[in-house]
């Protein structure tokens, strides 16, 4: 029989982390965090990490790991969870991932294209350049010499547009020659259980969570990292606008609405990007019951 691995996944606030823990200890096996913002250190508020007492209770991978000066990317996390699946199946026939990341999940269940490492000293020269120029500069300077990536890329995303043009300067190479987008076999089967809500019920979800991730403390978390706001892994829902608050640019009751209207913003592209995969067997998360039978269904098969 062969290994499988359990990929939980759906948008964020819509209730994943109970009900994979819940999963996880009637499985006895560990979570495999696939959340690109959790697995920083210092950013546990805002990116509403699982907590001390829930990582007590289930063995979790990939939270709380790197700095937030640490350069991480997909491709990393794909040889990374794949080098953690090959290490816990000895134990177990069943490898249990989630979390919100469209990414990381693909990474890890279709593979990623191998894209060049980009150096230490290109990526500083293209941070100080978006500092100096601005992103309008960098965004003309990418349609000039990669207008596959340009037409594909969201323009509004720094980080994005400046790593198209550090593979470009590290490899004389467009980003987009890279691309393939051949899907890489791998040596287990794949079960993607996807959690969903009404918009209505998980709007109110996103704002409430805002609401608690203040009382919990974002403003001081943000304030501490707020010397290095420059940093990719910071240019995140909820750090970015109280970056602005902490700059005096904004006020922050309007602050924590733009949070808001962001995180729900955030939530409409994971749902538009996961509805695009028929592999998907969907249910609300209430349904613990009918989730963890499906599972058992599946492990027989």
């Amino acid at each position: 029989m062969r290994k499988k691995l359990l990929v939980l996944l759906g948008p964020t606030a819509v209730g994943k982390t109970d009900l994979c823990i819940s999963i996880a200890q009637q499985l006895g096996i560990p979570i495999i965090n696939a959340d690109s913002r959790q697995i920083y250190k210092d950013m546990a508020i805002g990116t509403a990490a699982p907590t001390k007492k829930q990582q007590s209770m289930v063995k979790h991978y990939f939270v709380g790991t790197l700095s937030v000066e640490d350069y991480y990317s997909a491709a990393r996390y794909e040889q990374d969870a794949l080098e953690v699946i090959d290490a816990l199946f000895p134990e177990s026939d069943i490898a249990l991932m989630s979390g919100g990341s469209m990414l990381y999940i693909d990474a890890v269940c279709n593979g990623i294209d191998d894209i060049p490492t980009v150096d230490e000293m290109t990526r500083q020269e293209l941070k100080g350049r978006l500092e100096k120029e601005g992103l309008d500069s960098l965004r003309k300077e990418l349609r000039i010499i990669d207008p596959q990536t340009y037409s594909r890329v969201d323009l509004k995303n720094p980080r994005r547009i400046i790593h198209a043009l550090e593979v470009f300067y590290c490899t004389g190479k467009p980003y987009s020659s890279f691309l393939n987008h051949k899907r890489k076999e791998r040596p287990f089967d794949i079960i993607k259980i996807g959690l969903q809500r009404e918009r209505t019920d998980l709007f109110d979800r996103i704002n409430h969570r805002v609401d608690t991730m203040i009382e919990e403390g974002l403003i001081d978390e943000a304030q501490k990292l707020y010397p290095k706001k420059t940093l990719n892994a910071l240019q995140t829902v909820g750090y970015s606008e109280i970056f602005h608050v902490l700059d005096k640019e904004w006020e922050l009751d309007f602050a924590i609405e733009k949070i808001k209207r962001n995180t729900r913003v955030y939530a409409k592209k994971q749902m538009t990007w996961f509805a695009k995969d028929d592999n998907i067997m969907w249910f609300h998360p209430n349904n613990e019951k009918e989730i963890k039978h499906y599972i058992q269904e599946q492990l027989v098969i």
